[in-house]
């Protein structure tokens, strides 16, 4: 499956801005879709995830509350609604995807899981 993200851009703290992951190729209900972020220097670290279905979802600490995830398996899409940005998000932000058999629980935040990627999209929030 190949992913391309979209939606990053330059917002105000406490402004929302919506990410797209955009797939093609394999049976997209069957992937479990996952969103991570990174900053120079650091891991990349995970955000939310989203199974294949679309019915377990699970968010960082430090994004629960303001973000959403949600996917339309018709349209072959995973989106991050993300309000109440602060400035600690800025990051360049990556949609990854895995059909792996086991539990989606036993490996959404793994980002070795994680077999297929998007290009990063930035989001800078400004304070």
């Amino acid at each position: 499956v190949q992913l391309q993200a979209s939606g990053g851009g330059l917002v105000q703290a406490g402004d929302s801005l919506t990410l797209s992951c955009a797939a093609s190729g394999g049976t997209f209900s069957s992937y479990g879709v996952a969103w991570f972020r990174q900053t120079p220097g650091k891991e990349r670290e995970f955000v939310g995830s989203i199974s294949g279905s679309g019915d377990i979802k699970h968010y960082a600490d430090s994004v629960k509350g303001r973000f959403t995830i949600s996917r339309d398996n018709a349209k072959n899409t995973v989106s991050l609604q993300m309000r109440r940005l602060k400035p600690e998000d800025t990051a360049a932000y990556y949609c990854a995807a895995d059909n792996r058999v086991k539990s989606f629980s036993e490996w959404y935040r793994f980002k070795n899981q994680y077999n297929y990627w998007g290009q990063g999209t930035l989001v800078t929030v400004s304070s």
